[in-house]
Formats: C-alpha cells, structure tokens, sequence
C-alpha cells in the first residue's frame, strides 16, 4: 500500500510538471516577487536622502552668532546687579536725589562740598570696615571711558544694551580699559576714595542712566533691562503731559488778555466821559 502511495504521489507531480501554464506561473511568480523587492529597495533609497536633505538644510539655516542676536537676548534677560560681591557689608551711605522722596531720603542725597550743597545723581555704597572692596560690573556691556577726575578720582563707564550706561567713580584702582568687553560679576576696579565725597572715606559712586537720563540705581536693582524701558516711556508720557498743560495755560492766559484791553479802554472811556462833565 506504501508503495502504491508513493507512486501515485510522483504520477501527480510528474502531471503537474507536464502541464504547459506550470513553469509561466512559476517565472511569472518569481519575477513579481524580484519586481516588488526592487521596487521596495529604491523606494527606500529615496526617503532615507530626503530625510537626510532636510536635516542639511535645518543645520544651513542654523548659524548661531557669537556677537549678533544672542549676544542682545542674553542682555535683556540680564538684571541690573548691585556693583558689589558682599550685600551684606555693603552700605549705601548717599543715596539718589528723588524729587517725590521724603524730607529724610533727600536730605540724604545731598552732598556738601566747598559750603555747598549738590544733588546726588548717583548712589554712594561703602564697606562697614571702610575697607577697599571689589567693583563689579552691574551689567554686561563695553568699556566707553576711563578717566581721573581731580574731584571724583578715577572713572570708569560702560555701555549696555537698550541704551544704558552704568557709571563707576571714586575708583581706587581700576582693572579696564576703552573698547574692554566685560561681563556682569567682572572685577572693573576697587573702591576708592574722592574730593568730592571725601566725607564717606574708601567707596564707590555708581549711576544708572537710561538714554543719557540718570535715574534712581536703587529702583531697578534685581530688575531687568526692560523695566528701564517702561520707565522711560513713562518720563516721556509725563513730560508730553507736561508741555501740553503749559501750552494749554498759555493758551488760557491768551485768551485772558483782551478782555483785559477791553476793559482798560472801558476805563478809559469812562474816565474821558467824566472829564468832559467836569469841564461842561
């Protein structure tokens, strides 16, 4: 029975094989198969150079600037530092002149030299010990100036971004020079002593000014670069507001001005006609 199984086994494939569709079906198979592969393969090829194309151009595109924008973000996410490492010995002994402080507070921003009093545009910071003491730099910015002044001693000024200048005087020594690039926290000089505060002993004078405007250091410490930016934009609204009361009382005051004609020559004619009855 094996025997006539097997035999009938190889008679159906031997059939099989000597059918003429057989071996066309089998090539054709094959080649759709080997078709497909190729297909398949080169449409791989293609995606993996697009991808590739793509990252190319990000990293074109990308050129990140050592000294352009990045620089400029970085200085407005900068906040304006106290020019001093050690807060807690620090002491602001002079203080900014504000017109809208108190009595106390301004009294405290005068400065007595020669018999004469001078509105302090600055702040004046020393050490308890009245110690010399490093002078940082409050903000990151460029070195504008260095000078001796015969009242203020040396003097060292920095340009910062948005148009701000932080001012160093009374230096003893002094660590920079013009055309300098120095970062916030950098050590520009060490507190020193002046004609002109000679009554504070070993410190430091520093200004904020905003577009050549001093204004008050103490208002924006730990603040950022934009606050100075709204604070001018309101100086500027109070100034206009301040022009145009000025023009509208002018305006006012003008307007006043012929009446008071009209009523001098109302005068004038009342007293004419009195004359003219006196002498009748």
């Amino acid at each position: 029975m094996k025997e006539e199984n097997k035999g009938a086994s190889k008679n159906k494939w031997s059939n099989i094989f000597r059918k003429k569709w057989f071996f066309p079906a089998v090539y054709l198979t094959v080649a759709a198969i080997l078709l497909a592969v190729v297909v398949w393969y080169q449409n791989l090829d293609n995606q993996i150079p697009e991808e590739v194309t793509d990252g190319d151009e990000l990293t074109e595109n990308y050129s990140p600037s050592e000294h352009g924008d990045a620089e400029t973000v970085m200085d407005q996410q900068e906040v304006i530092k106290m020019p001093v490492n050690d807060h807690d010995q620090a002491e602001i002994v002079t203080k900014y002149y504000d017109y809208n402080a108190d009595e106390a507070d301004q009294a405290n921003a005068l400065i007595l030299y020669n018999n004469r009093y001078y509105q302090s545009t600055g702040i004046d910071i020393k050490f308890a010990d009245d110690n010399a003491f490093d002078v940082l730099a409050s903000l990151s910015g460029t070195v504008t100036e260095v000078k001796e002044d015969p009242l203020l001693g040396n003097v060292v000024v920095l340009s910062h971004a948005n148009d701000v200048t932080t001012y160093y005087a009374s230096l003893g020594e002094v660590n920079v020079e013009p055309d300098d690039e120095v970062k916030q926290g950098d050590v520009i000089g060490t507190a020193g002593e002046n004609l002109f505060g000679k009554d504070n002993g070993t410190h430091v004078h520093f200004e904020l000014r905003k577009d050549g405007q001093d204004v008050n250091p103490e208002d924006f410490f730990n603040q950022p670069l934009s606050k100075l930016d709204a604070s001018g934009d309101e100086g500027a609204t109070e100034e206009e507001d301040s022009e145009e009361n000025s023009g509208d009382q002018q305006e006012n005051k003008d307007e006043e001005e012929p009446d008071n004609d009209s009523d001098e020559e109302s005068d004038e004619e009342e007293t004419s006609s009195i004359s003219t009855d006196d002498e009748e």
